[in-house]
């Protein structure tokens, strides 16, 4: 047995239950704090916690509708501080979970820690990895009447594709609302650049409970959880709370790719259709709020997105996509994380160096020590990075173009460019072909209504 196995072995030896206790609503005239109480028992305790906005006169005293969604969103919760021993047993003692729930839950824990047990060197198995045990149940009461959700809540992380996603809802005329948790500068800036006044920016406040770094200090397991499941989780609450029909996501079909080649080890799982589709169940199924969640970007591949995105050149100096960077204030590009190189290389065919090195502070397709990076990123790596980026295929295809672009115009290839060619991987057979082949395509395998494909589709039409 390796060494991170046995450390795994007997973290779940010494903290064997890892408890789900509680969930708390405090309800204040223009928002709603939510709780939660776990434990690993013998060990430590957390109480993470969220604020969410709400409307005026509002309320959710007695509603069953809003107590499944809190539970929930605890659920999604709990796996960041349950990963810290991997206990084999949690044991939920509030809430409600029926068999085919906890199934549900269990392949979102462990598809969504597919990285972290990989990087810890942990060879987890589905069948035992942990048995959720039930113990609460909701109490009798009623959910509230609502009135009849209309109109679109917009989760902007301040990047590329959700700013494509908030452009082209609104010149359609879609009434839109944005959804952001813990606001930054890049998110403010993105609805200011799409004309919306800041009132629309609905801000979900989310307090992580720090206890859990004093852990891993002390050598307990850390690494990658599935954050978007709480994305997911918050914004069902939010669109609840509001009144709002649709939660349209900006998830691209290039997060389906596994980052680990022949593995099912996927950096960005709770990004993909697999689980867009398994939420969409859980929602029709187990919440029934009637919101409907669907990523809007889904059909398009990362390329497609990048090129319709500097089509509105009025994002680029105020988009900013960089989780180093945005651990800042105001939130900027590093410049040394694979993530700003992956979206250097994918604006590559469609911007000039100069207008590359304006928009990261510094020449990232020249940096010698980004080569690891571009190495993972254009496959010649048993991984990817564990970073939300795109297809090999397609920074292949971006690559090749941008050095085909420089060359046309007389320009020296950039370093990062010069290696590539140097080293066999260029070619320009056939160029053209996979350029349109993947401008044109559009992946069936989506959740948009009839109205949301056809307004994508019209602007794939205007802009590819």
């Amino acid at each position: 047995m390796s060494g991170s196995m046995e450390k795994y072995e007997r973290f779940r030896a010494e903290a064997p239950v890892f408890a789900y206790k509680s969930y708390t609503i405090d309800e204040q005239p223009d928002r709603v704090d939510v709780s939660w109480h776990f434990s690993i028992e013998g060990l430590k305790d957390f109480h993470p916690a969220w604020s969410f906005p709400k409307p005026e006169g509002l309320t959710v005293a007695g509603d069953l509708t809003f107590e499944r969604l809190v539970f929930s969103l605890g659920m999604a919760e709990a796996v960041s501080y349950w990963k810290a021993a991997c206990s084999p047993t949690v044991r939920v003692e509030c809430g409600e979970l029926n068999a085919e729930q906890i199934e549900w839950w269990r392949k979102l824990w462990f598809m969504g820690l597919g990285e972290f047990f990989y990087v810890n060197g942990i060879n987890a198995d589905f069948s035992d990895f942990v048995e959720i045990v039930p113990a609460g149940r909701f109490k009798c009461s009623e959910p509230a009447v609502r009135p009849e959700l209309n109109g679109c809540l917009v989760p902007i992380g301040g990047g590329k594709d959700s700013a494509l996603t908030l452009e082209t809802l609104t010149r359609a005329g879609m009434k839109c609302r944005c959804y952001a948790i813990n606001k930054r500068c890049s998110i403010s800036a993105t609805v200011q650049t799409a004309g919306l006044p800041e009132n629309l920016l609905i801000t979900a406040q989310r307090k992580f409970d720090r206890t859990l770094l004093e852990l891993n200090s002390a050598g307990y397991l850390n690494g990658h959880t599935p954050f978007s499941a709480i994305v997911a989780f918050s914004a069902e609450i939010t669109a609840y709370l509001h009144g709002l029909k649709y939660i349209v996501l900006s998830n691209e079909s290039s997060a389906n790719e596994s980052t680990v080649a022949g593995m099912q080890v996927n950096h960005q799982y709770s990004k993909s259709f697999e689980f867009e589709s398994d939420f969409h169940r859980y929602e029709a199924d187990h919440l029934r709020t009637g919101v409907y969640y669907f990523s809007f970007l889904r059909p398009l591949a990362e390329f497609q997105i990048a090129k319709m995105f500097v089509a509105h050149r009025k994002y680029l100096p105020v988009f900013r996509s960089c989780n180093l960077g945005s651990k800042v204030s105001p939130d900027i590009w590093c410049g040394e994380c694979p993530k700003c190189l992956f979206v250097a290389l994918i604006l590559s065919p469609f911007l000039t160096d100069a207008e590359l090195t304006e928009i990261f502070g510094r020449d990232m397709l020249s940096d010698e020590g980004m080569e690891t990076y571009f190495t993972e990123l254009i496959g010649r790596s048993d991984h990817k990075p564990f970073e939300c980026v795109g297809s090999v295929d397609e920074v292949n295809l971006a690559v090749s173009l941008a050095i085909r672009e420089r060359e046309k115009c007389g320009a020296e290839l950039p370093y990062l460019f010069a290696q590539y060619k140097k080293k066999g991987c260029f070619s320009a057979s056939g160029l053209d072909e996979r350029n349109a082949e993947l401008c044109g395509s559009f992946d069936e395998e989506n959740l948009l209504p009839d109205s949301f494909k056809d307004i994508l589709t019209n602007e794939m039409e205007r802009l590819l």
